[in-house]
């Protein structure tokens, strides 16, 4: 077995392979960039190794700085990760010219299955279903639009050697096959250095359900069942989870076959997953083989009991699987959210900055529910413009489907960011969105649910009655403690019942809080003539300052995130957020009266929705524009945004031009 091994890699993925050998013994070798000088992987390696500056063009993306890093520090063998060299053909090769191991599958294997046209080639060779598409190199936009139009719209236009969602784009028509070829060349160019893509035909209201398969370099393969990832956004994966709800144990045998039969073709020795596009009717086509870890295998794990970073690592060392087809048994449910710093009610626009809070749920498994939180970051932390927007990857295991994505709601109420933008609310929206519940997944999931984006749920029925009575018991706990500070009652023990109005969101709630310091408290909700209809029984320890109320309400446990806000408090929960005021009856009717803000009207201005780097401005001073027309091109986190009109106009003047690094919100365009 190897004494040391280094991770090409960065943030999460890398902090992951780092815990998996500590656990073996194995020690570690980290490299970071100039951005990553005070990242958490290079916190937890053995050793650490600068390869150079933040582009990862320049660092994560350049096999001799990895190569010299290994021989620096006498590591045996290297970890890609997911991403940059993780599926280059050329990076084995180069290891292994330097008597270095490469912790994944063999050269040729990545040659036949990492490149995507070339392994639908070998697929059809092998008599496996694919998608019908054009594989051949496409020379330009306007060869693109032919090959479109003879396929059928819609079609799905992917960079060859692309993944996480980079380099793909789906055309309804001839215009947007054009726009999308050149935006996925553009980018399948800066994230892979490789601007070749295919086109093949989009099967609509499809499934994404991927077979993990492992190998070793005896000739035995096997697979570990299956995971869903059908809830997508821009084609990049949001919620994961296995096994799928779709499938039964004869579809699940045939896919997982069909996908060892494959890799048995190729020779293929490692972790891979092969991908499948599936119908409701369960038929399925391959779509690509992934030859690395992918970003989702902790569902994984936890549903069969297998570490697949330690697998790699001991197939990589040569030793064969312990186990055969036969041993491979899923128990129970796993459910994975990938939380990512981009801002839901902003089209999901990156966000970048300090995590001036970072308060992760509670790791462990309790009352048969497990909670892991895979994370690459720390609070004080950066996430930085130059990489992937991910921050962690949420994932519960519980003995069904139900539980498991109830254990992931809590979770994701007790996950408390500050600091930047953060997906968390969407995420736990769609914890309780009845389609997501029930199943009926497809990969148009978000845009069929949400077609005008996404708002917050507004607090209603039981929920409205849990932040009412939250927020209750926060400002009784609050008044117990302004007169404790203030020596009222000193050296007395004096229960006060205060009747409050409370208001949550656009919502009303009269309630009357009692009971002594520390509680337990009960909060009875009143009637419009002040009798009260039920009576609540709150417990918890939580105190003042602390971001997220934990306790019971009617005995069930309940994580509610509490932000102040101008005499009142912002509570999030289950998806909802709502500012929150607590009034006594005088106050309320005072607070009736106050004048509402309106925000400033900026319709006459292109703003930058997210930070980034201006690619491109379209327009110029006097132009006269139509709804639609492409204005900008701004460049965050590896994706080209293109910024359209909403209406038509003139361009009265342009303050911005490309090149320029844009903060949120900055002006870039003057309408007339």
């Amino acid at each position: 077995m190897f004494k040391k091994i280094l991770i090409a890699n960065r943030g999460e993925i890398a902090c992951r392979v780092i815990k998996t050998a500590r656990k073996m013994g194995i020690k570690t070798v980290a490299v970071y960039s100039d951005a990553d000088r005070d990242s958490l992987h290079v916190e937890m390696a053995d050793e650490a190794v600068h390869i150079g500056p933040a582009p990862a063009a320049q660092s994560y993306l350049i096999m001799d700085k990895i190569i010299e890093a290994c021989k620096a520090t006498g590591a045996e063998a290297v970890h890609p990760g997911y991403g940059f060299l993780s599926e280059r053909e050329a990076f084995p090769r180069a290891l292994q010219k330097h008597g270095i191991v490469f912790i994944g599958p063999n050269a040729k294997a990545i040659a036949a299955m990492g490149d995507k046209i070339e392994s639908k080639k070998a697929a059809a060779a092998a008599k496996v279903s694919t998608v019908p598409g054009y594989l051949g190199e496409i020379g330009d936009a306007k060869q693109a639009v032919k090959i479109a139009n003879e396929i059928g719209y819609p079609v799905m236009i992917k960079a060859s050697a692309g993944g996480g969602g980079k380099g793909m784009r789906i055309a309804y028509n001839a215009k947007e096959a054009e726009e999308g070829f050149q935006l996925a060349r553009s980018e399948a160019k800066s994230s892979f250095g490789d601007d070749r893509c295919f086109i093949e035909k989009f099967i609509e209201n499809p499934r994404h359900i991927e077979i993990q398969v492992l190998g070793d370099k005896h000739g035995n393969v096997v697979y570990l069942g299956e995971r869903e990832c059908s809830i997508q956004r821009r084609n990049q994966k949001v919620l994961e989870e296995a096994p799928s709800p779709l499938l039964d144990e004869k579809t699940r045998k045939a896919m997982g076959e069909q996908a060892v039969a494959l890799s048995k073709a190729v020779g293929y020795d490692s972790a891979g997953t092969v991908e499948f596009v599936a119908g409701q009717d369960r038929s399925f086509f391959f779509l690509e083989m992934n030859t690395r870890l992918q970003v989702e295998h902790p569902v994984t794990e936890l549903v069969t009991g297998i570490d697949l970073v330690e697998q790699m690592i001991r197939v990589a060392a040569g030793e064969k699987l312990p186990f055969k087809q036969a041993d491979i048994k899923l128990n129970g449910w796993a459910v994975e959210s990938r939380v990512y710093a981009e801002d839901p009610f902003r089209n999901f626009l990156p966000s970048i900055g300090r995590l001036v809070k970072y308060r992760p749920p509670a790791e462990g498994k309790k009352d048969g529910v497990t909670v892991r939180n895979d994370t690459g970051v720390f609070e004080g932390g950066e996430i930085s413009m130059f990489y992937d927007p991910m921050i962690a990857k949420l994932v519960t295991h519980a003995p069904t489907r139900a539980a498991a994505i109830e254990a992931q709601a809590g979770a994701l109420d007790a996950f408390y960011i500050d600091g930047i933008q953060h997906n968390m609310p969407f995420l736990a929206a769609m914890m309780q969105h009845p389609r997501w519940r029930s199943g009926k997944l497809s990969t148009g999931f978000i845009k069929e649910e949400f077609p005008d984006g996404f708002e917050p749920r507004a607090p209603e029925g039981a929920d409205l009655i849990t932040l009412a009575a939250v927020a209750g018991a926060i400002d009784h706990l609050g008044n117990a403690r302004r007169r404790d500070i203030t020596h009222q009652m000193a050296g007395r023990s004096i229960s006060f019942a205060k009747r409050r109005i409370v208001k949550v969101g656009d919502a009303t709630v009269k309630l009357e809080a009692m009971g002594a310091i520390p509680g337990p408290y009960y909060i009875s909700i009143l009637n419009d003539d002040g009798e009260p209809t039920k009576t609540l029984e709150i417990t918890s320890e939580w105190w003042p300052g602390e971001p997220v109320w934990h306790g019971t309400v009617e005995g069930a446990e309940v994580a509610v995130q509490v932000r102040p806000i101008a005499n009142g408090m912002l509570l999030s929960y289950r998806g909802m957020q709502a500012p929150t005021f607590v009034y006594t009856e005088r106050e309320a009717e005072l607070a009736a009266l106050m004048p509402v803000k309106v925000a400033a009207d900026m319709s006459k201005y292109l703003l930058c929705p997210m930070p980034g780097l201006v690619k491109a401005i379209n327009v110029t001073e006097g132009q006269d524009v139509k709804a639609g027309d492409a204005l900008a091109v701004v460049e965050a986190m590896k994706m080209e945004n293109i910024l359209k009109a909403e209406r038509d106009g003139k361009v009265k003047k342009i303050s911005a031009q490309a090149g320029d690094s844009l903060a949120v919100d900055a002006v870039i365009i003057e309408f007339a």
